[in-house]
């Protein structure tokens, strides 16, 4: 029977979130003036992705097995619906540039209701740049290839995401190995600084890919910072990919020690969502602490996309993402949502890439929405009109 660290610690969590509100009534602030004092609505928002988090692996994999190539029934499907939408998605696009660059006859000698089809359908009709969630005047044929090409860039990472998880689980790595550490104090170790070592480069590539952001954001919405927080974990994490924990299995570990591993990583990030701890003293050379991790959640410019480290802090150090605290920090998004909605929490940022891939004109751009960093998508907003 497989037993999951992170449901057996629910009552610590409890319990230590208990201690931490009788740390927080033992030493009063002024009410609103610190960022770790609990809040009803973000609490429970909270504790629901928390519990979303935990349901959503049963529910992806219902959902997505289907779907995944070599397994499902309607794979097969996916990609052929994905690729057709593809394909009509750049007929729209050489069809709107081929207008825009002056295949349309004169217009004194086209009727005027013909000119509007046209017009619509190269989307010329375009209005100044607006909020985006003010936008309610795309032309219908627009707002058609928009959606294919959102169909299109959604059954590929389905596709592509899908199958990566099929191959890269494991135990089909470890079935393959030539290597078996065993259970002794060796194999735990390697699990468990292997998940770490992993752990790091998927954390930091969650802030550095649009599309894994899009599954990480939900974690990093609240702009309060305790321990309920820490359960404020993504729910999508199946429709995107990383780096395999698989690999350990390839070097000899387990299934079952690096699924512990994953566990007692999860339970040590835990209690490093608190500022009642201001320091562990020496031991933040090497460990992660509560004062790495508030920069991590920090917005403030220098602290964006700092501290990825889950237990060990080394590995920041080592490829340059460390950054101490030393000023305020100030947590939630540089553009925070204004939600306790765990709907929008868990689905605003793939919504906004939804959105963006819809306005795109080019494929580059799609892609790039997709796969580049958040913060090309907000200078690419801005160089062409879209606030």
């Amino acid at each position: 029977m497989k037993v999951d660290l992170t449901v057996l610690a629910i009552p610590a969590y409890f319990a230590a979130m208990g201690a931490e509100v009788a740390w927080q009534r033992a030493h009063p602030v002024e009410p609103g003036t610190r960022a770790g004092d609990y809040q009803t609505a973000d609490t429970l928002a909270s504790l629901a992705m928390g519990v979303g988090s935990l349901v959503a692996p049963y529910v992806a994999k219902k959902a997505l097995d289907p779907v995944t190539p070599g397994r499902g029934r309607y794979a097969r499907a996916l990609l052929t619906v994905g690729a057709a939408a593809a394909v009509l998605t750049t007929v729209g696009d050489v069809v709107r540039r081929r207008v825009r660059e002056g295949a349309l006859p004169d217009p004194q000698t086209v009727p005027a209701h013909v000119r509007e089809v046209q017009e619509e359908l190269a989307g010329l009709r375009q209005a100044p740049a607006v909020p985006r969630g003010e936008r309610t005047s795309r032309p219908t044929l627009e707002k058609v290839h928009g959606g294919l090409a959102v169909a299109a860039v959604a059954g590929a990472g389905l596709t592509v995401s899908t199958l990566w998880a099929a191959r890269t689980g494991a135990s089909r790595f470890f079935r393959r190995s030539p290597f078996d550490l065993g259970a002794g104090t060796a194999a735990w170790a390697a699990a468990i600084l292997g998940w770490d070592f992993i752990y790091y480069w998927n954390h930091r590539f969650s802030h550095e890919s649009r599309w894994m952001w899009a599954v990480h954001v939900a974690h990093h919405s609240s702009e309060r910072y305790n321990l309920s927080t820490a359960l404020r974990q993504p729910v999508a994490e199946s429709i995107t990919v990383a780096v395999p924990y698989g690999l350990l299995a390839a070097l000899g570990v387990r299934p079952y020690l690096i699924e512990q591993a994953r566990g007692l990583n999860l339970i040590y990030q835990f209690w490093i969502h608190t500022e009642a701890i201001r320091s562990i003293g020496p031991l933040e050379r090497v460990l992660n602490s509560p004062s790495h991790h508030r920069v991590h959640h920090g917005s403030n410019r220098r602290y964006l996309d700092r501290n990825h480290g889950s237990i060990l802090i080394i590995w920041d150090k080592l490829f340059g993402t460390f950054e101490p605290e030393s000023e305020p920090v100030v947590y939630g998004l540089t553009k925070n949502i204004e939600s306790y909605n765990p709907v929008v929490i868990g689905t605003h940022e793939l919504v906004d890439i939804a959105r963006d891939v819809s306005g795109a004109d080019t494929w580059h751009d799609r892609v790039s929405y997709l796969l580049r960093g958040p913060g090309w998508a907000y200078a690419r907003h801005e160089a062409v009109g879209v606030a």
